[in-house]
């Protein structure tokens, strides 16, 4: 299997797609780890697998219709492997196997029989020390854009995922790529503060238009150059727009966007930018906090 993916945007053609099947029951409220799922559990309207299988089909789908090949996790009884981003990220020709929280390291078994055809030397595996989850890691053209948190974050909050030392580690196995590090705002109780993830905040698209939750970003150095970056070509979303995963989208092709049918400012947007949108329900879904970028694991991307 060959393996490319240099930034965000590049024509899609080989990508993972997560499974709801035998993903379990409801969680205890102790066992969940972020806090819109315990938002749910304890609504009673946590997800169920039916619902979230259907959607995730549905994705495949419209997927393939594009000529995409979409392959599928494994499946291991009674594990969640709705989020196959954050099991590993392709950065450049290499896989990068994220090291996640421990209730999730299992879901790598999953996502392993994917890779028998990749070589060895082209599965990089994090030592000890490094946390790091796909979702807060982002490839841009020479950069790498990684979503973390600082060590007193990190020890007090479920919710931070990828440690300081990641940014070290992967500026060791990049050496040719400039990795730039982005704090991130965490709450393991309100999903409107918290930014899981760096997609969850952030989404680049290939024309340089950005979707931007500010309050994501910790520091305002960071917000500042966002804007800067994007001026003129930015959507900020608010606190509500972000806890419904309005930032969460996928590029399919430099001009095609995979987003949802309620984003109905985001997608108006995109339009307005020149972008062809093609939606698919993933709402049940989203009450895990991911959605189409947290479901999908791109293998290759062809420029």
């Amino acid at each position: 299997m060959n393996l490319r993916a240099v930034n965000e945007w590049d024509a899609l053609h080989t990508v993972v797609v997560g499974t709801a099947k035998s993903m379990g029951g409801t969680p205890l409220l102790q066992d969940a780890y972020d806090p819109k799922s315990k938002e749910h559990i304890r609504a009673g309207t946590f997800p169920v697998e039916k619902d979230c299988m259907a959607e995730l089909d549905g994705l495949a789908a419209l997927l393939e219709a594009h000529d995409i090949r979409v392959l599928r996790p494994q499946v291991l009884d009674d594990l969640n492997q709705i989020f196959a981003r954050d099991v590993g990220v392709v950065i450049d020709d290499r896989f990068v196997a994220t090291r996640m929280i421990s209730d999730r390291a299992a879901e790598w078994q999953g996502i392993a029989p994917l890779l028998t055809d990749v070589r060895d030397s082209h599965v990089l595996t994090p030592p000890d020390g490094v946390r790091v989850e796909g979702g807060d890691v982002m490839p841009m053209n020479g950069e790498i854009w990684v979503g973390h948190s600082a060590a007193d974050d990190f020890g007090a909050y479920t919710t931070a995922r990828t440690n300081e030392a990641a940014l070290d580690w992967l500026s060791d196995q990049y050496t040719d790529w400039r990795v730039r590090g982005f704090e991130l705002t965490k709450s393991d109780d309100d999903p409107r503060a918290n930014a899981l993830h760096l997609d969850c905040c952030l989404s680049v698209l290939a024309g340089g238009h950005v979707l931007f939750h500010a309050n994501g970003l910790k520091h305002e150095e960071d917000r500042a150059f966002i804007r800067s970056r994007f001026e003129g070509k930015l959507l900020e979303v608010n606190a509500d727009q972000m806890y419904d995963m309005q930032c969460n989208i996928i590029s399919i092709t430099p001009e095609d966007v995979v987003s949802c049918p309620t984003f109905e400012h985001v997608n108006a947007q995109l339009l307005d930018w020149g972008y062809r949108v093609h939606t698919t329900p993933l709402q049940e879904t989203a009450k895990m906090e991911g959605l189409l970028r947290c479901v999908t694991l791109p293998l290759f991307r062809q420029a």
